[in-house]
């Protein structure tokens, strides 16, 4: 039950449930919500650490991050480069 009220939070389990549901769907979001979770609350019980959220912005950020790493590293395998493009330079739509 917990997994599902993800989807309204404004958290970054909320932002990985929403990623989730927009690729897998719904009911193997809430699975997927529901499995981290309890991955978190074992630790949290385990360890007696707090539980401290970094929010929507810094789960996001880690997100690009991996998305553009994982970019870089298929264009190497190709023998291309990535290169960013500047703000001056973009199309706007």
């Amino acid at each position: 039950m917990a997994a599902q009220t993800l989807c309204r939070s404004n958290s970054a389990l909320g932002a990985y449930y929403r990623r989730m549901q927009a690729k897998m769907g719904a009911p193997k979001a809430i699975t997927a919500a529901a499995h981290k979770l309890a991955r978190i609350f074992y630790r949290l019980w385990t360890s007696g650490d707090q539980f401290i959220d970094p929010g929507v912005d810094a789960y996001e950020q880690r997100y690009r991050e991996r998305v553009v790493n994982n970019l870089k590293k298929k264009a190497l395998a190709f023998g291309l480069e990535l290169t960013p493009i500047s703000d001056s330079t973009q199309c706007v739509s």
